[in-house]
This record gives C-alpha cells, sequence and structure tokens, in this order.
C-alpha cells in the first residue's frame, strides 16, 4: 500500500478524533440542549435522508462550483495577459488595485437589485470575491516566471501558443491551485451569508432555519453538511493538481 496514503489517512483519522473529543467536551460542558451529542446529530443526519434536505446540499454545491468555474474561466487569461502585456497592465492594474481591497459581500443588495434574487446575484457575488484572488495569484506567478526559461523558449522559436502551454500555464499551475483553496474557502463564507437572503434552498438556509426554530440538532446536521462539502471541493482540487502538477510533487519528496 502506498505510503504516501497511509500517513494522509491517518493524518485524517488524527483531525477527525481531535474534533470528536472537542465536540464531546462542548456537549458535556454547555448541555445537550444546546449542543447536542455526536450520536445525536448523526441521526438527525441519517432522519432528514427522506426530507428535502439533498436539495440544499445540491443548490449550495452548485452555486460554489458554477462560481469557481467562472471566476477561473474569467481569472486566468486576464491574469496572464496583465502578466505578459504591458499595455494591459498598465491600463487595469489601477483598476484591479482599487477595487480588490473593497469587501464584495457588501454588494449582495445591489447585485439583487440588478440581477434578481435568484441565484444570478449570489453566483455573481462569489465570482466577484474569487476573480480577483485568481486574476492577481496569476499576474504574479506570470512575473515570477523565471526569465531564462523565457529565453530559452524564445530561442527555440516557440510561438504564443506553445509559450503558453508548455512554459506559462505549467509554471503558474502550482501557485494557481494554491489561490483557488483559499478563494474557495472565503467564498463558501459569502454563500452561506448571500443563502439567507430570497432563498428556499441552501446549506445557508437550512442551518439559519433551523437556528430560529430553535432546532439546534438540525443547525448542526447543516454545518457538517457545510463542511463536508467543502472537504469534499478541497479534495477534489488536491486530486486535480497532484494529476496536473505531478512535477511539483516530486520536487517536495
Amino acid at each position: 500500500m502506498n505510503k504516501g496514503f497511509v500517513k494522509e489517512f491517518i493524518s485524517y483519522i488524527y483531525a477527525v478524533l481531535i474534533i470528536i473529543i472537542f465536540w464531546q467536551m462542548l456537549h458535556l460542558y454547555v448541555g445537550e440542549e444546546m449542543v447536542p451529542s455526536i450520536s445525536q446529530t448523526f441521526k438527525a443526519f441519517i432522519n432528514l435522508a427522506n426530507t428535502d434536505f439533498y436539495m440544499h446540499i445540491l443548490y449550495s454545491f452548485y452555486r460554489i462550483s458554477v462560481s469557481v468555474l467562472i471566476s477561473i474561466i474569467i481569472g486566468v487569461p486576464t491574469g496572464i495577459i496583465l502578466g505578459t502585456n504591458k499595455l494591459a497592465k498598465r491600463i487595469l492594474s489601477p483598476v484591479i488595485y482599487l477595487i480588490y481591497p473593497i469587501p464584495k459581500i457588501a454588494f449582495l443588495p445591489i447585485f439583487m437589485v440588478l440581477f434578481g434574487i435568484g441565484d444570478r446575484s449570489k453566483i455573481i457575488l462569489m465570482v466577484t470575491i474569487i476573480v480577483f484572488q485568481i486574476i492577481i495569484a496569476t499576474r504574479d506567478a506570470v512575473l515570477q516566471i523565471d526569465k531564462t526559461i523565457l529565453i530559452s523558449a524564445k530561442i527555440m522559436n516557440f510561438n504564443k501558443f506553445d509559450l503558453l502551454c508548455h512554459v506559462i500555464l505549467p509554471s503558474i499551475a502550482p501557485k494557481l491551485f494554491s489561490a483557488i483553496r483559499i478563494s474557495i474557502g472565503i467564498s463558501i463564507s459569502a454563500l452561506f451569508f448571500s443563502e439567507n437572503y430570497a432563498t428556499k434552498y441552501g446549506i445557508g438556509y437550512f442551518i439559519m432555519n433551523s437556528w430560529s426554530m430553535v432546532d439546534y440538532k438540525e443547525m448542526f446536521v447543516g454545518v457538517i453538511a457545510l463542511s463536508l462539502m467543502s472537504l469534499v471541493i478541497y479534495k477534489f482540487i488536491d486530486l486535480l493538481e497532484k494529476r496536473l502538477c505531478a512535477w511539483s510533487f516530486k520536487e517536495n519528496i
């Protein structure tokens, strides 16, 4: 069996045990009414199987997946252009520098007015949060490419397509994946916030609705579901990175 897999599996078991111990201690300290036990929470999780609970998960997963995909499609080419074209850098960099620090989550009411109260406004909110992270990370990664590599590519008469596919994208890929991880963590927080307004489905809505109904078991079920969804997305990104950036992992062994 692969030693890396065993080591990773053991680390996951260790993390789960720490969470379980902390949860149980909090349950004993605070009381059953405020913090239900692990067994009670998982029973509630199973009991929700015949309800529309999984629709909440699907809607949230759809929103975050579409947001990340759109952000990558927009952010990566824009970042590469900023890193390779001086004119584009002079024109766009001041605008990005000005907009980037603004807390995008404050724009949700504006997006709801402009784009409606459905999924579109929520997805646009998350895209505005993720895309700037990806643009800046991509631009910086392009600017940090070793100049000798670019000179070698020029000597070998690489055209723009070859330069992009065989030099730029492989060079920036590890940093791009790191930026995507950071962006997803932030965007899931934005997703939770946005799903509390004008929606019937979504993990954020489910958690806050359970809290308002003083149903703490279902509230914790929603927190677990949101955490598992985030973990699945992170794991998918890890697997994708290991497949597309295998050389990067070999260097770190």
